[in-house]
């Protein structure tokens, strides 16, 4: 299997070339609801290890459904399909320029949650004009075991979210392992007391947020594998900039900078939607850092990873 790995402001995507299941024709969201079906093996050999890592996000390249479109993508991790992902994205066009398949300007990428515009500034520097964002509902509190009372917003952002700035410690890359250990208590409550997101969906990410000098708000996100987003996570902080777009304090136009835990940025802005929701623009740098044939051997024991705790 021919893979080309790449980090976005620090978080892993890989881009599958070559070697994966055939999935047939059909949309994107067609032949990613037939990857989440049939091809969990293939899915978990690529981002669990030994291979891949928790924080590693597959990006699976696929002929487009329209002619206009430079590819198509399906965007997973090692728990399931992700319906749109703004590191993966970023990534996604720089490995395509590192291929000579894009050049500087826009493109159009299918994902499985609609088709997004990539424009590539440079070799290391893209930006992604997301699908459109909203909020489902405002001020949500759900009381937390060791945490108490905790209320945030729960918006859409290519990807389900809550968002709270009700922090049970520093906002710190020395609390990682606090701030992962709320953050799935949070995801595990909201599940609890039947908090979802559109359609009864999972809300799989949480995101806290702090204020942060030298810009606009630094966030700590528990990505669905429970692992944490070393980027500033471009589909949470589009999911954020609905909800201040919604109460009036972001204006169409108006920047946005926010800082990852391990203090990397997105440069953000965004437009009105056609449907009461926002169109936000996720400006980062990625780097390729690795092309890799992946091996499977006969009789390999974790052929197919090693399973989740």
């Amino acid at each position: 299997m021919r893979v080309i790995d790449s980090h976005t402001e620090g978080e892993p995507t890989r881009v599958i070339l070559s070697g994966g299941p055939d999935l047939g024709a059909g949309s994107v969201a067609e032949r990613a609801a037939r990857l989440a079906r049939a091809h969990d093996a293939f899915c978990n050999s690529v981002t669990r290890e030994p291979r891949g890592t928790e924080a590693m996000v597959g990006a699976l390249l696929v002929p487009p459904a329209h002619p206009d479109s430079v590819a198509g993508v399906i965007y997973f991790n090692a728990v399931g399909m992700l319906g749109m992902c703004g590191h993966a994205a970023i990534g996604t066009a720089i490995t395509l320029a590192h291929l000579g398949r894009i050049g500087p300007g826009q493109h159009r990428l299918e994902t499985p949650v609609g088709v997004v515009t990539l424009e590539l500034h440079s070799g290391h520097e893209a930006s992604v004009t997301n699908v459109e964002s909203y909020r489902l509902h405002k001020a949500v509190t759900v009381d937390v075991a060791g945490l108490g009372p905790v209320t945030g917003d729960i918006a859409w952002g290519g990807n389900w979210f809550f968002i709270t700035r009700d922090l049970p410690c520093a906002l710190d890359i020395t609390n990682i392992r606090q701030l992962t250990d709320a953050t799935l208590r949070i995801r595990r409550t909201l599940h609890d007391q039947g908090w979802t997101g559109a359609g009864g969906a999972w809300i799989d990410h949480v995101v806290l947020l702090a204020p942060c000098d030298g810009a606009d708000a630094r966030n700590f996100v528990l990505c669905p594998s429970g692992s944490y987003d070393r980027s500033p996570c471009g589909t949470g902080t589009s999911a954020l900039l609905a909800c201040l777009a919604a109460d009036g304090q972001l204006q169409p136009g108006d920047p946005w900078v926010q800082q990852s835990i391990i203090g990397s940025r997105y440069h953000l802005s965004h437009v009105a939607g056609r449907h009461g929701g926002i169109i936000p623009t996720i400006r980062g740098r990625a780097w390729v850092t690795a092309e890799a044939d992946l091996h499977f051997a006969p009789g390999d024991p974790y052929v197919a990873g090693i399973p989740a705790a």
